[in-house]
């Protein structure tokens, strides 16, 4: 019992960095544009994840979450979001570098 419930424990310690950080996601709008799985109007953002493997690219995407930005995913522009603090905009470019 004890050991099911430090499994259990332990894997929801993991899972609340990710979960709090499509939480912020959500807070912000971000979703309205975007899913994790599947486009949207944006680039679902483990494609982004994938495109960008390997890749030193974090600030990058700060950088485009906070101003915006356009043709990389196709035609339609990604607006600019100064709702988005340049920490929340850092803690978002990790988090969705993070998903696989």
């Amino acid at each position: 019992m004890k050991r099911t419930l430090f499994a259990l424990l332990a894997t929801a310690v993991v899972a609340l960095p990710a979960l709090a950080d499509q939480a912020l996601a959500q807070k912000k709008n971000c979703m309205a544009c975007h899913a994790i799985e599947k486009k949207v109007v944006g680039p679902a953002y483990k494609d982004v994840a994938k495109k960008y493997s390997g890749q030193d690219v974090s600030a990058k995407l700060a950088t485009k979450i906070k101003q915006g930005g356009s043709g990389v995913w196709g035609a339609i522009p990604m607006p600019a979001n100064p709702q988005v603090s340049d920490a929340e905009a850092k803690q978002l470019a990790s988090w969705v570098l993070s998903l696989k």
